[in-house]
């Protein structure tokens, strides 16, 4: 997605993905971070913030996987806290029933400071604590949100996954040098399929994000792909490719654990 300050226009993008998604045979659809608003100013997302369980964009996300039928996530969606000058970067699991299931608040946050460009989510975002992970009918998916996937030791404390979810807004300058990098470690490190939909494309606020939507199979391989624009990134995640590979490699077997001696 390119999306832009206007929750309903986004609303209205995201609707037409999910159905071409669903048209395709999807059984799970992934949206981007920020799918719902990209602000002109960094603040438009808390005046935008719903309480946790209430509000149109929540409202949307349960009736769309309950129209079509599939598992949906929500990228990030701006919840409320008790600092009314914060919100919680909440990724959003729903079930094909149009019912809620899981819930992950973003727990690291952006900060990047180059030239002109300059990025503090701790100024309009609270920390979330913990890690979630949730098991579906086809398999067990880890939820993660961008600046996460630089952080290997939050999809450890998962447990091993079978996918992982890193929707995401990365800059420009961040995704050229690190994006697909990180993705495919992140992939072969854990054996997992790795599902990263990503903004991407020239914002009308004026910030440019990187793009390169990618699905990424255990091995590191890119199974799809998509560079800029508004659009759908297809694949099919092959439990057959999952088995072999950690057959194959029983690298998560050889695991050993390190305490810090201080």
């Amino acid at each position: 997605m390119v999306s832009s300050p206007d929750v309903g226009e986004n609303l209205a993008a995201a609707a037409r993905l999910i159905e071409r998604a669903a048209g395709n045979g999807a059984e799970l659809a992934v949206l981007p971070e920020y799918f719902c608003i990209m602000g002109q100013r960094v603040t438009d997302k808390v005046s935008v913030r719903e309480a946790d369980g209430s509000g149109p964009i929540q409202d949307f996300l349960a009736a769309a996987a309950a129209r079509h039928r599939l598992w949906l996530v929500g990228g990030s969606v701006p919840l409320r806290t008790a600092d009314d000058q914060r919100v919680r970067s909440a990724c959003l699991v729903y079930g094909p029933g149009g019912e809620r299931i899981a819930r992950y608040d973003k727990i690291h946050l952006f900060k990047f400071e180059q030239g002109d460009e300059r990025y503090r989510e701790q100024d309009t975002i609270e920390p979330g604590e913990h890690p979630v992970a949730v098991d579906l009918p086809f398999g067990r998916m880890g939820l993660s949100i961008c600046y996460d996937v630089r952080f290997p030791e939050l999809y450890r404390a998962l447990g091993p996954c079978d996918l992982l979810l890193v929707p995401s807004a990365f800059t420009a300058v961040t995704g050229a040098a690190h994006w697909e990098l990180l993705l495919r470690a992140r992939a072969v490190e854990n054996q997992a399929f790795v599902i990263a939909p990503a903004q991407g494309g020239r914002h009308r606020n004026g910030r440019r994000t990187h793009g390169h939507t990618m699905v990424v199979d255990p091995w590191g391989t890119l199974l799809g792909e998509q560079a800029e624009g508004e659009g759908i990134v297809s694949a099919v995640l092959d439990p057959q490719v999952l088995e072999s590979v950690r057959r194959s490699l029983p690298a998560l077997e050889h695991r050993v654990s390190f305490l810090s001696t201080g």
